[in-house]
């Protein structure tokens, strides 16, 4: 069964993780992504540090569902062979450093006078100008710039704590794709393409603006914000472990102190300071109840009682999570060289036209000749192509 993206043509000329990741979920969700990479290939091949027979399991999971065509684009041969195929691909999706695409000679206008309805997609760091435009932007340098990083502190260290994960990469991927999706359907309305600019910074503030940075919301009556390590009073320990809640609600903290056997200590005059609960007494006081109990009774308690919880999962016991099990989350599949594989499942799930895994990550080059073909080069041409290099 087609994916709802299905017809949809998808040049991709992306790279590491924001952008991968962002082509990965159109694929799928049934578009046609034409990986195009360098004579070299892309840089996250050579990600080898989890791998089996020569395939990364890092770069499989960034480019599923996708086809690979080798154009060497430091030839104007390889440039006029990517300007033919732009004339009936939909979208181009790009992550280079700004500029780069102008050096090519692949600007939007110059794109948009081949193909008026192409939607070109541009995913980079810090957007197009500005102070930091022209440097090298990674995850960490943007969990740096947005605050995320301050956001993880130990208020007892003062020290910056980067998030254990590429947050920032894998934020910019999703707003990306939806925004993709949404020019799409704009497209279908109206005939037009457009131009979409993504950058990592702005991705990471509208994610952080909520929650995070609502002490800024007024101009002129900006507060401190209280420590920013709140979370961390959601881990608790246990006579043998930790587990984590997260009560909101009043019924919820209600249900929290029955689960730990303690009267509810929010209506106690003595938990309150200036007429603000005091945070470090209740902490102390939950900490000291918690370690009462074992994780396995702390667990039934706080079923029991309707308390938002759960165990925290090292990460190998995240596959063997009931819950994970139970919603099909990871996916296992045959890969043609590396064998059995698990990767997280496309997240979406459509009624009528179902994501799939419907094809492994290819290898460099893999799909060049039959890729030419689709595009209406002959078969003299595309040998001669390949003969010269500019094509593999």
């Amino acid at each position: 069964m087609a994916g709802v993206l299905d017809g949809v043509k998808v040049l991709d000329l992306t790279t590491i993780y924001s952008g991968p990741i962002c082509t990965t979920i159109l694929g799928d969700q049934g578009a046609d992504i034409i990986k195009i990479e360098s004579p070299d290939g892309d840089f996250m091949r050579q990600a080898l540090d989890v791998e089996r027979n020569g395939v990364s399991g890092m770069f499989s999971m960034l480019n599923r569902n996708k086809r690979s065509i080798v154009i060497d684009l430091s030839t104007d041969e390889g440039k006029s062979l990517l300007k033919e195929m732009l004339v009936s691909a939909d979208v181009v999706v790009e992550n280079f450093r700004p500029g780069v695409m102008d050096r090519l000679g692949f600007d939007y206008e110059t794109m948009k006078s081949i193909n008026p309805g192409i939607i070109y997609a541009s995913i980079n760091g810090v957007g197009q100008s500005g102070p930091y435009a022209k440097r090298r932007v990674y995850d960490a340098i943007i969990q740096a710039i947005s605050g995320v990083a301050s956001l993880q502190s130990d208020p007892s260290k003062e020290r910056p704590i980067m998030v254990n994960t590429l947050i920032c990469d894998k934020l910019t991927s999703l707003v990306s794709a939806q925004a993709i999706s949404s020019a799409l359907y704009n497209r279908s309305q109206t005939g037009l393409g457009q131009r979409i600019d993504v950058a990592m910074l702005d991705a990471a503030l509208f994610f952080l603006w909520p929650d995070n940075m609502r002490h800024y919301a007024f101009i002129g009556n900006e507060v401190a914000p209280e420590s920013p390590h709140t979370h961390a009073n959601m881990v608790r320990k246990t006579k043998d472990g930790y587990v984590c809640t997260m009560p909101v609600q009043p019924d919820e903290w209600a249900g929290l102190f029955r689960a730990l056997e303690l009267p509810n200590i929010l209506e106690d005059p003595s938990y309150y300071a200036d007429d603000a609960v005091d945070i470090e007494k209740v902490t102390n006081t939950l900490n000291e109840a918690f370690e009462n109990f074992t994780t396995e009774q702390m667990l039934e308690s706080l079923e029991r009682e309707d308390v938002p919880f759960s165990k925290i999962n090292s990460r190998d016991e995240v596959i063997d999570d009931p819950q994970v099990k139970a919603m099909d989350s990871i996916w296992e599949f045959d890969h043609p060289f590396a064998g059995p594989m698990r990767q997280a499942r496309p997240p979406a799930r459509f009624s009528e036209t179902p994501s799939e895994i419907f094809h492994c990550s290819p290898e460099l080059g893999q799909h060049t000749r039959e890729i030419l073909s689709e595009f209406g080069l002959a078969e003299e041409r595309v040998r001669e192509l390949i003969q010269q290099k500019i094509a593999q």
